[in-house]
């Protein structure tokens, strides 16, 4: 071999190694420093009050998606009457005022979820502060939903659902998935979720730190874990699920942890959710991932939670958005207005 041949070889040796070696591993732990300047960042001390409660006053409404399309931002969220959840949809040209549209997601018969349709629009923009838009899979826009057939409040057996659709602004049917993609009585369901799966919240891992391009996060218990915790799983398809890990990535082992939404700042992943129970009442948290996987517990304050008569018994079910500077943050209220969509914020709008 000559003394080209050599470097030739030498240079695609070196080549190789650079191409083939492993990225640097993600932390698994945030610092409490790192933690402490996310919640400067996304905190929201000015309640503005109720923004949004259905038309007929004796409905509940609840859990709340606020996404942007077209120059107009609109509000999945559902609907319960005492027959079970419907999933509606809600219009408003300033986050504020808030039109009543219609049904996406409605009772139907004979159906594994023909009375609960509590539905989650999956893929909406991560990126904090960006447009807030909805993404797209194989063409179609997608939801995911709490589903069951027994009429109540959350009652009998609840799994998720997938609904997808052409149209994001339309109060129209959505077209639903014909069976079930997760339920509790899974083979591969594990020990925190053998009983319901509550709420669900997808969306994409660009960089497929989980192992797959759509990750959702859910919240359920078990027949002897009767809290409830968040787990998660992927997907290739946004049709078949892979449950990730062994066990839950928030909980408390009491009470309520539940209803996640995840946004990126800067290089922190921020889940917001809801606690219950395991202190008094029901309240807005968060945590911060590297890798979608492992979450740091805030441990500090609560973001959201109960200090006026609209919100005196719940402060909970978080949708939280940064627009124009400032950061808004949508729950669900209950207190003397019944169950209402209401909002706090980084600066006051009032």
């Amino acid at each position: 071999m000559n003394r080209f041949q050599q470097f030739v070889l030498f240079t695609l040796c070196c080549w190789g190694w650079v191409c083939c070696k492993p990225s640097p591993q993600l932390p698994v732990e945030v610092s409490g420093k790192r933690m402490q300047e996310v919640y400067e960042r996304i905190k929201t001390p000015y309640k503005y009050g109720v923004v949004f409660q259905h038309s007929d006053t004796t409905k509940l409404v609840d859990s709340p998606t606020i996404f942007r399309h077209e120059g107009q931002w609109y509000m999945t969220y559902i609907v319960f009457d005492g027959k079970g959840y419907e999933t509606w949809l809600a219009k408003s040209g300033n986050l504020l005022d808030w039109e009543e549209l219609g049904r996406l997601l409605s009772f139907t018969q004979d159906t594994w979820d023909a009375n609960q349709k509590a539905g989650y629009l999956a893929l909406v923009d991560t990126d904090w502060g960006a447009g807030n838009e909805v993404g797209k899979h194989a063409g179609k826009y997608w939801m995911s939903y709490l589903g069951g057939a027994t009429e109540g409040y959350e009652a009998g057996t609840l799994g998720v659902g997938m609904a997808k659709s052409d149209h994001l602004d339309r109060a129209e049917e959505w077209e639903r998935i014909a069976h079930p993609v997760l339920l509790p009585g899974d083979s591969s369901a594990r020990w925190f979720e053998t009983d319901k799966i509550y709420k669900s919240h997808i969306i994409r891992d660009e960089d497929q730190l989980t192992g797959f391009p759509f990750v959702m996060y859910y919240n359920a218990k078990g027949d002897t874990a009767t809290y409830e915790s968040i787990g998660m799983a992927g997907s290739e398809d946004m049709v078949n699920w892979n449950r990730i890990g062994e066990g839950p990535v928030i909980t408390r082992g009491e009470g309520i942890c539940g209803d996640a939404q995840i946004v990126k700042v800067d290089d922190v992943y921020v889940m917001f959710y809801f606690g219950a129970f395991w202190k008094p009442g029901a309240f807005e948290r968060f945590a911060c991932s590297y890798d979608l996987v492992h979450w740091t517990d805030w441990e500090g304050e609560d973001l959201v939670a109960p200090s006026e008569p609209y919100d005196s018994q719940y402060a909970h079910k978080p949708w939280v958005i940064r627009w124009e500077g400032v950061t808004y943050h949508f729950y669900n209220a209950v207190g003397d207005q019944g169950r209402v969509i209401a909002l706090a914020s980084s600066v006051p709008l009032n």
